[in-house]
């Protein structure tokens, strides 16, 4: 096939950020009409706590109130589900999760009731003239504290707070391992829980059909196939079909919006009830303590060693923070991530124990990278603590384990397997970009400014683009434009930029005129939605499928047409050309044919064998200021192989925005909830410190690409890449940087000013002592 001009590998420009960037995107707030009524919910101000509501006619009788729910009034409803299993030694012990609670409210924020009114205003005046008799328990806010005897039970259910325990890998081939090592390198860490912001906090608008006795819920969603299943079969038990679900522009995911939230089933009761639309509309501080946040892991890895640094075998002993009810993904996550702690390294043996904890918090569940990010940390630093105590450099560590090209497939000890790779090849190129081998100059340069500096490296990969099958309908409209229906949701990735070049690919027309229509069950069959970067590899797949399908439809009624045979006709710039003659028709005349509008259609469809293993290296470069503690990022270069780039513009802005939220979880976000009372105390942008602009330095990103050998486009998803990446290598300058000066081994995230400048004290203390 001779590549079209708007095909794969062009660096496009977006086609969907004009009515973004002129304020005439379409969010489910800007959809919300005049004379809607607004949901409110009622929040525990408690983490844990016994309650009773005493008395609600008050507030009932308040100007303006509609209805005030209780979990009494909603019995009908299922529960908030945990769709995801994990190979438990024991049955996992799995709660139920009201859509309000009845008796107990377990974090700061649990829902109790829910208000309806014709304004905001008066839903939150009448939800504070609600009586509620609260008897408060102690609760318990740290996973490891959970586990120790005696603490605070949270549920009845999971005795000493224990959700679900899991081992992977080969425990006896393991410890075989530690038994002939030359010596064991050992590091714990804290992988730091996040609040998954946003730049739009979550929405929905609810209306219901009387006559039709059907439901649509307008909502920002990261696929509205898997809300509508959810809504159908975990909560309302009627069919799918009762229940419309519309996703609108989406600004920002990042995994949370894929969830089931309480507030979507509460506003479709009401407005059945009501008989009248039913918005809901969330408040940033709101979203701090209900929304799903992420990581919250505490790990610690030992590996074994022979004589030249090889590392023989791994253990990993994993605490993972479940918050107080299993949100929609959430088992699977450390389960996921435990599948990569192998990372890029050929290790003969591991042994991982994940142990699931519950704790008076707010469920934690998916956020980008969604396990992979914990996995890359915690096998990046440990080849960072294997170097400082063994005398080598970080890249001889790496070069000594790492799996080479000619291995592949690679089976690792803890069951995936790997199709591809030339890892030695990034970190390499990725060095010499990075000037590692004049590092030292630079260092000499900031101690003369009183400064001390770092490099740091990781070699992560990660497992993406695989699961359930995506399918993709397309058809030739009669004004010669081509319309895409998939299932997939853009969350502000460029879905229908890129999947207009795969398109263009067959069709050869510019990307301005294929529509691409996501978000809304009445009119796409199905869909897997977005999330563990599987748009483009799998979603894609489906569009390339399609599309040489439909190209196929075109040049066979053009054919017949003409009155030529289907290999004498090729596609040029929107018409069938006879080839080798100026004889052609165009797209609108196809189109306008007896029978096209039946004909011109196709359906393609990919189901991933495998997922794909995008990886590569970063490499950051950090200067600190001794006496405040402040970082600055002062170099930051990354090389990827992504397999195939269908875009180079579209993705160098993930691998960038990844990077961005990785910088903001190694030196500034930081969740806190107080021990005493479960309070979270970081439950605003005043205490929750976000990346800025200023705290960003230019990123230099570059591909050295090995396609994937099972992806039918040879690409490797590229979405959460940057995330995973970006956590080590920052930390591994940061350690790198205080090592030389201090001694210092370890440092946990967020590497604040305040929490460096005191490490750096107390190492000053510790050797004048």
């Amino acid at each position: 096939m001779t590549p079209m001009k708007f095909g794969m590998g062009q660096a496009l420009t977006r086609i969907e950020d004009d009515p973004l960037i002129q304020g005439k995107g379409r969010y489910v707030s800007d959809l919300v009409p005049e004379g809607t009524l607004v949901g409110y919910v009622v929040r525990s101000p408690y983490a844990h706590a016994d309650f009773r509501i005493t008395d609600t006619s008050a507030a009932r009788a308040m100007k303006g109130v509609k209805a005030i729910y209780t979990a009494e009034d909603v019995t009908e409803l299922g529960s908030l589900p945990c769709l995801s299993q994990v190979p438990s030694k024991a049955p996992i012990a799995h709660p139920t999760w009201e859509i309000l609670c009845s008796k107990t409210v377990r974090h700061v924020g649990d829902g109790v009731a829910f208000v309806v009114a014709d304004t905001v205003e008066r839903a939150k005046d009448a939800a504070e003239a609600i009586i509620i008799e609260w008897d408060s328990r102690d609760p318990v806010i740290d996973a490891v504290d959970a586990l120790k005897p005696g603490a605070v039970q949270v549920w009845p259910e999971a005795p000493g707070n224990l959700c679900a325990e899991v081992e992977l890998g080969d425990a006896a081939a393991t410890d075989k391992a530690f038994a002939k090592a030359h010596r064991t390198v050992s590091l714990t860490i804290v992988n730091n829980r996040l609040v998954t912001n946003y730049m739009e906090t979550r929405g929905c608008l609810a209306e219901y059909d009387a006559k039709a006795k059907s439901f649509t819920l307008t909502l920002g969603s990261q696929g509205a196939h898997g809300v509508q299943q959810i809504l159908a079969s975990k909560i309302f038990n009627m069919p799918k079909e009762k229940i419309r679900v519309v996703t609108p522009d989406v600004g920002g995911g990042f995994g949370t919006k894929t969830f089931m939230f309480r507030e979507y089933p509460l506003c479709l009761v009401a407005a059945q009830r009501l008989k009248k639309k039913v918005a809901w509309i969330q408040e940033r501080g709101d979203h701090f303590v209900n929304c799903s946040q992420g990581r919250d892991n505490v790990s610690t890895a030992t590996a074994a060693l022979d004589r030249r640094g090889k590392v023989l075998a791994v253990k990993v002993e994993t605490v993972a923070d479940m918050g107080a009810y299993l949100s929609q993904y959430s088992t699977i996550i450390p389960y996921v991530g435990a599948l990569m702690l192998a990372g890029v390294y050929a290790f003969p043996a591991m042994h991982v124990h994940l142990k699931y904890v519950y704790t008076n918090t707010v469920p934690v569940d998916a956020y980008r990278g969604a396990g992979r990010p914990e996995a890359a940390y915690l096998v990046e630093r440990l080849m960072d603590r294997i170097a400082i105590e063994t005398g080598m450099t970080p890249a001889e560590v790496r070069r000594r384990n790492f799996i080479q090209p000619g291995q592949f497939p690679w089976k690792t000890p803890v069951g995936r397997t790997y199709d591809s790779g030339e890892f030695d090849g990034h970190m390499t190129r990725a060095m010499d970009v990075a000037g590692w081998e004049t590092f030292k100059d630079r260092l000499k340069t900031a101690r003369k400014a009183g400064k001390i500096r770092g490099i740091g490296m990781a070699t992560y990969i990660e497992a993406c683009g695989g699961g359930s099958p995506e399918n993709a309908w397309m058809s030739l409209e009669k004004d010669g434009t081509v319309t895409i229906r998939i299932g997939t949701q853009s969350n502000g990735q460029g879905h229908k930029t890129a999947y207009a070049q795969l398109a263009s690919q067959y069709l050869d027309i510019p990307i301005e005129r294929i529509n691409v229509v996501q978000g809304d069950t009445a009119t796409i069959p199905s869909g897997g939605g977005t999330g563990g970067s599987r748009s483009l590899p799998v979603g894609g797949a489906a569009v390339d499928v399609g599309a040489r399908a439909l190209a196929d439809v075109i040049k066979d009624m053009a054919a017949a047409e003409m009155e030529v045979g289907i290999g004498d006709v090729e596609i040029r710039d929107g018409t069938v050309r006879v080839v080798g003659t100026d004889k052609s028709i165009s797209y609108e005349k196809i189109a306008s044919l007896p029978g096209a509008e039946e004909k011109l259609k196709s359906h393609g469809t990919w189901r991933p064998p495998e997922p794909t293993f995008p990886n590569g290296t970063h490499i950051c470069e950090v200067e600190i200021d001794p006496d405040t503690g402040a970082t600055e990022i002062v170099a930051y270069t990354v090389v990827d192989d992504f397999g195939v780039t269908i875009n180079p513009v579209l993705l160098a802005g993930q691998v960038h925005g990844g990077i961005v939220q990785g910088i903001g979880q190694a030196l500034l976000e930081r969740t806190i909830y107080d021990k005493e009372s479960g309070q979270l105390l970081t439950a605003s942008f005043m205490d929750y410190a976000m990346p800025r602009a200023d705290h960003i330095p230019n990123f230099h990103f570059e591909t050295r690409n090995v396609p994937c050998v099972t992806n039918l486009l040879g690409i490797k998803g590229a979405g959460e890449a940057g995330t995973i990446g970006a956590c080590p290598s920052v930390m591994n300058a940061m350690v790198d940087a205080l090592w030389r000066a201090y001694g210092i081994r370890e440092i946990d995230m967020p590497a604040t000013p305040a929490l460096v400048w005191q490490a750096i004290q107390d190492a000053k203390a510790a050797k004048a002592a």
